[in-house]
């Protein structure tokens, strides 16, 4: 029996105020549907698994922000277990980097060839960049070098969080269109 999003709610204020029972409901009515969420972000079972136990941890601890009239149920643990995997994937993106580059200290860095075609792929996009307008071209970099989240840039640009998932969309697109050009 799949259950109702007015049980799952209910669960969640049963969690705040400290119910284990209600917990352990909690997660195994939820578990399935979050961990393949989880899996279908990190592609490792083993990591998948991982944060899932670490998404119930936040559950567990910030229950009490649940707001039910905001968002449903699913949508407040989706959105709990989305963020904890994408926080997990850039974690393994630095420590792999860190990695990458202990072997690369002896390495007098890349060989002229290599640095002509960094920067002419460089003034590419750059060039491609100019194209936009000066705050989307900026939210682009803020979000695919800096690492931005969307809800990060929502704020420091002042827009509606679905504007600013409109202006990164369009802005690859018109990126990518401006790349094929070029």
């Amino acid at each position: 029996m799949a259950p109702g999003q007015d049980d799952i709610a209910e669960l969640i204020t049963r969690v705040a105020l400290r119910d284990r029972r209600a917990f352990a409901l909690l997660y195994e009515r939820t578990a399935p549907k979050l961990h393949g969420f989880c899996l279908r972000i990190l592609r490792d079972r083993t990591r998948a698994e991982d944060a899932l136990q670490d998404v119930y941890v936040k559950v567990w601890r910030g229950a009490a922000t649940f707001a039910p009239g905001r968002a449903s149920a699913m949508t407040w643990l989706i959105a709990i277990a989305r963020h904890h995997a994408i926080d997990v994937m850039r974690a393994r993106v630095v420590v792999e980097d860190e990695l990458d580059t202990a072997g690369e200290v002896a390495d007098a860095g890349p060989d002229p060839e290599h640095l002509a075609i960094a920067a002419g792929e460089r003034r590419r996009i750059d060039a491609c960049l100019d194209e936009l307008k000066p705050e989307r071209a900026e939210a682009l970099k803020a979000a695919y070098v800096e690492g931005y989240s969307y809800e990060e840039l929502a704020r420091r640009f002042a827009v509606p969080l679905n504007t600013m998932r409109t202006w990164l969309r369009r802005g690859l697109m018109s990126l990518r269109e401006c790349l094929e050009r070029r």
